[in-house]
């Protein structure tokens, strides 16, 4: 029986060692209220994260610096704004980890994405809502501001997973 014991521990260790990980540095959980938020929309323009109530927003968090994160902006060009961005009941924030709007503009244009709004969170103020570390970041949250989805790193088979809710969700 220890043996047996042993080989199940084995076996889930590293499964128990990844959620503990994201149980640490996660701060909201799925079926929770979106935190409130303010953040600059464009230079000099403030708007809060509850005037999009109504509505299905994704928010992503990102760093330039970061592999994972420029393996997953092209899908979230591709994949989600492409298709909902003319769907008036869906918005999309992509915020950079402390990184402010020289860096993240130039980002944008290096990388020639022409889509969603991709905004400063210098000083992690916006990201310190949902966690502690770790990137990229992305939430769903429901027209009545409730989390439906969130995921820590990309993942190409949980990212599916977040495009079938979006699909349930705007179609």
């Amino acid at each position: 029986m220890k043996k047996f014991t042993f080989l199940l521990f084995i076996f889930f260790a590293p499964v128990l060692a990844s959620a503990q990980v994201a149980d640490s540095t996660t701060r909201t959980k799925v079926g929770n209220v979106c935190p409130s938020f303010s953040f600059l929309i464009d230079k000099g323009k403030t708007v809060n994260i509850a005037d999009y109530r109504g509505k299905i927003v994704l928010i992503n968090f990102f760093a330039t610096w970061c592999p994972p994160c420029r393996e997953e902006l092209p899908r979230v060009q591709k994949d989600v704004w492409e298709k909902y961005k003319d769907n008036p009941k869906f918005a999309l924030f992509v915020f950079g980890r402390e990184e402010g709007w020289d860096k993240v503009l130039t980002f944008k244009q290096t990388n020639k994405y022409t889509f969603f709004l991709m905004l400063p969170d210098e000083g992690r103020k916006i990201f310190s809502l949902f966690a502690t570390q770790y990137i990229p970041r992305t939430l769903l949250v429901d027209e009545n501001g409730k989390i439906l989805f969130q995921s820590v790193g990309y993942n190409p088979k949980e990212f599916d997973g977040l495009l079938a809710l979006l699909k349930s969700k705007l179609n």
